[in-house]
């Protein structure tokens, strides 16, 4: 279980890390099931990003992997080909949303958006995730 104010200082990790990079990001913690905890977007993010982040976040939540992985299963002729319309927009195949896992199991999720560089939100999210994760 994350409460929240594992979740507040995760996200806070997360926005220390874009304010390094020098980016404006949306982050998103939810639970297992995908329910938001926390959301936070930065001065002069775009709006959408906070779609961007919360899709990352539930897909990672419920798939129980990183968001950008899934995009190889997710492609013409694979196994989840059509997935993000399967669900309405819900989940994502771009890289920024990494699962949460405590003794194995995944607890909940970190979504990033806002860099026109994927990886960079990757880099946000997995800041967040070190610090939910520590024991």
């Amino acid at each position: 279980m994350i409460i929240l104010e594992e979740a507040q200082k995760a996200a806070e990790a997360a926005l220390k890390h874009a304010d390094g990079l020098g980016i404006a990001i949306c982050v998103v913690v939810v639970d297992e099931h995908g329910t938001p905890i926390v959301l936070n977007r930065m001065e002069n993010s775009f709006v959408i990003s906070q779609d961007f982040a919360y899709a990352k976040a539930y897909t990672s939540a419920t798939l129980g992997m990183p968001s950008g992985d899934i995009a190889g299963y997710a492609a013409e002729g694979k196994p989840y080909y059509g997935i993000t319309d399967a669900f309405g927009g819900k989940l994502m195949v771009i890289a920024g949303g990494m699962p949460v896992k405590k003794g194995g199991k995944v607890v909940g999720a970190v979504g990033v958006g806002g860099s026109a560089d994927v990886s960079q939100d990757a880099e946000c999210a997995k800041a967040a995730v070190e610090v939910l994760e520590k024991d």
